[in-house]
């Protein structure tokens, strides 16, 4: 009798563990693509915030242009002064008009530009569009582009 409740009490057999790490294996190669394809959404994300918050501040310029009476220049209230075009868009005429443009009218804490691969995104321009390529991620290549004739941005993920 008491070898038989020795025996009851053993532990796992080599079976229920081999169960086991087999059912863990198919766990593990299910939700691995799942948490690998993070980084990429990660950077999507990123790249859309930063475009919707470029277009914001693009339809907030042209509003206080629109409410000043058309001026050449828009004062956003922190004393930044923002050249402005005869359309009412931020003026670019230049890949550095595009990085100036954009850390004028976004706060700061945003995602950093400059003409190199240096910052978050890299300035480039073509008139009359800049367009802004995001750094940290080559493929696939996602951009912002804002055209400063129309004020229309797109974003690329």
């Amino acid at each position: 009798m008491n070898r038989s409740h020795r025996r009851s009490q053993g532990g796992f057999t080599i079976i229920e563990l081999v169960v086991v790490i087999v059912i863990l294996g198919i766990l593990a190669a299910v939700a691995l693509p799942k948490f690998a394809d993070l980084r990429d959404d990660a950077h999507t994300a990123k790249n859309s915030g930063a475009g919707g918050a470029v277009a914001a501040a693009m339809n907030i310029v042209h509003a206080k242009w629109l409410a000043s009476g058309s001026p050449a220049t828009v004062d956003l209230e922190d004393g930044t002064m923002v050249a402005i075009n005869a359309t009412g868009w931020p003026t670019v005429a230049a890949a550095a008009d595009c990085v100036t443009v954009w850390t004028q009218v976004l706060q700061p804490g945003s995602p950093t530009v400059a003409t190199g691969a240096t910052e978050d995104y890299q300035a480039t321009f073509a008139a009359p569009t800049c367009t802004y390529t995001y750094v940290p991620d080559a493929a696939p290549v996602r951009t912002v582009t804002y055209n400063s004739t129309t004020g229309g941005v797109v974003v690329t993920p």
